[in-house]
């Protein structure tokens, strides 16, 4: 085939005339970059106030006291209501959880109300801090930092400053040591402070619901939880002597010896113990009436919505409490040795992999296995020490406080036993398999009537948790479990749901309480009469022995009753 270039050339003429190309200029690429947030430092520590908030009031008020104990100017944010959570939905993006909303708004909200008291911007700016938990996912949690920036932006206070404390490596910014010192006694005054506070919080759900005289319990508990935070401010420094402190600093042991001392006073001193002892004696002076038959609701569910006492949770304990129910609340307690459970499974999992290359062998590496195992067991034998400690600690101040009313600590490895059939214990994100675990623990145990989970609209975790719990139900016929989805909106839905699975708890309570009734032979007047002869039996620090195939209070105690008039060989007339 021929080609007329003659006819190639008139058609190339005919077409439209296109202009050189001239290169582009290169613009410079510009790669987004963290903004540099003001530090909180050593210099601003005495007039900077740190703002933090999201536990349970008896929580906060006791952090507070131990901050303040350690030279901190600290101060308690409101618990966040519906406004809170409306300025939050303003301010930030859509699509995420209520705790971000609630908290976002919370800050927002209080911020706000400074600047109407008067206080001009700058000194807010430059004279508060808020500090809260962050972690990396991977649900909307991650997204909190993001979050707290864009709704202080939009509400007009982007120069306001934020600590995010994560989960897994601590401050979010390394300069802000010198303001905040994570050091031993921070660490110290923050365990022994959450850790009484889980005390005074269990105490309170599981006296109040049985008071003769309303209002006495929270009477007592407001009392105790400001002498406890008083407590807790005028905490001792231990120190190694002056005389002491020369020598060890010029042979360069002082930090090890400091770290001792501090940590033996924490094993050894009864200075804690004793004030729980002045406050238990309060408590065991409130009278009870352990005859009223109530159902046990234990609370579980996502981190934040299973611990806030408010709009967040749509009030949940009090609305459980005014519809005639026992709750067991969740302590922060099991949340810590889930954390040292969890990287302890990491540790194991990952043995011999922190050069990025495969497990030597005895035979061929003789030395580098050695090290490998020696680097492992040690590291192993850390958290197994801080697990037997921490668990040491807290089993110290329940036997102050309530003697043997309160909830022991429920072993890590049996929740991961019973949780990982149904929810592979590695998975990480919100409670993992606790949420699968503790529904199990305390409803096949027989702990609780009703296991209700609280957690945000659309929470992930918890949502993979949800669809877990229907094999879990399907395996366990008897159970009775809620999960029920928090927001700003819809209380009346869950309230009325509640109702419902309460209503069924209710009826098991009530057919236990006449079962044990029935059981002991005797009628109810009689056993009322016996405790009137009795009355330590109606102090609220009474122990009544729990028996495994029996859940309400009621009912073990008609039980116990029983076998003291039986020991007695005495029967009364009603």
């Amino acid at each position: 085939m021929t080609v007329d270039l003659n006819v190639v050339n008139s058609a190339a003429e005919t077409l439209p005339h296109r202009a050189p190309q001239v290169p582009r200029a290169k613009k410079p690429i510009k790669h987004f970059k963290r903004p540099v947030e003001r530090p909180f430092t050593r210099a601003d520590r005495p007039h900077t106030t740190v703002l933090f908030g999201g536990l349970t009031w008896s929580h906060e008020r006791l952090i507070q006291g131990a901050w303040e104990g350690l030279g901190y100017k600290c101060e308690v944010v409101p618990v966040p209501d519906v406004a809170a959570f409306q300025l939050g939905k303003e301010y930030g993006n859509n699509g995420q959880c209520n705790p971000t909303y609630f908290t976002v708004g919370n800050l927002v909200q209080f911020l706000q109300r400074l600047e109407k008291q008067g206080m001009p911007h700058e000194k807010i700016v430059n004279d508060y801090v808020f500090i809260t938990a962050g972690a990396c996912g991977p649900c909307r949690f991650g997204m909190y930092e993001a979050e707290y920036r864009l709704a202080l932006r939009n509400s007009g206070f982007d120069d306001f400053r934020v600590i995010l404390f994560q989960q897994s490596k601590g401050l979010s910014q390394s300069d802000v040591e010198a303001g905040l010192e994570m050091n031993l006694e921070f660490f110290l005054a923050m365990l022994n402070s959450m850790n009484i506070g889980d005390m005074l919080n269990e105490i309170g759900y599981l006296v109040r619901p049985y008071e003769v005289n309303e209002g006495a319990t929270n009477a007592v508990l407001d009392g105790a939880r400001e002498y406890l935070a008083d407590v807790l401010k005028r905490q001792p420094k231990a120190k190694v002597g002056d005389g002491v402190e020369k020598i060890l600093r010029r042979t360069g042991l002082y930090n090890q010896a400091d770290y001792a001392v501090k940590f033996g006073r924490q094993l050894t001193s009864s200075y804690y113990t004793d004030a729980l002892h002045s406050v238990r004696d309060q408590f065991a002076d409130i009278e009870v009436d352990r005859f009223r038959v109530k159902p046990v609701v234990k609370i579980t569910g996502e981190f934040w919505a299973q611990t806030t006492e408010g709009d967040g949770n749509y009030n949940m304990f009090r609305f459980l409490e005014k519809e005639g129910a026992e709750v067991i609340v969740e302590p922060i307690g099991t949340w810590i040795m889930y954390m040292i459970h969890q990287f302890k499974q990491k540790l194991r999992d990952r043995k011999g992999l922190e050069d990025k290359t495969p497990m030597p062998s005895w035979t061929k590496e003789p030395h580098r296995r050695a090290a490998v195992e020696a680097r492992y067991r040690k590291r192993m034998l850390k958290m197994t020490a801080a697990e037997k400690i921490f668990a040491r600690e807290y089993t110290k101040l329940q036997h102050a406080l309530g003697g043997g009313i309160l909830h022991e600590l429920v072993c890590q490895y049996e929740l991961q036993r019973m949780g990982h059939p149904y929810y592979n214990s590695r998975a990480g994100g919100g409670e993992g398999h606790l949420e699968v675990a503790k529904n199990i623990y305390y409803s096949n145990k027989g702990i609780a009537h009703m296991v209700l989970s609280l957690k945000p609209f659309g929470c992930m975790p918890s949502t993979q948790s949800d669809g877990a719990q229907a094999a879990v139900t399907e395996h366990y016929k008897d159970m009775i479990y809620l999960p029920i989805e928090t927001s700003g909106e819809g209380e009346i839905n869950a309230h009325s749901r509640t109702q419902m699975a309460l209503g069924n708890a209710r009826i098991k309570a009530r057919q236990e309480f006449a079962d044990a009734l029935a059981k002991t032979g005797c009628t109810l007047d009689e056993l009322k009469a016996y405790v009137d002869e009795h009355p330590e039996m109606k102090k609220a620090l009474y122990v009544v022995p729990k028996r495994d195939d029996v859940i309400g209070k009621a009912a073990n105690f008609v039980l116990h009753v029983a076998e003291r008039m039986a020991k007695e060989g005495s029967r009364r007339a009603a």
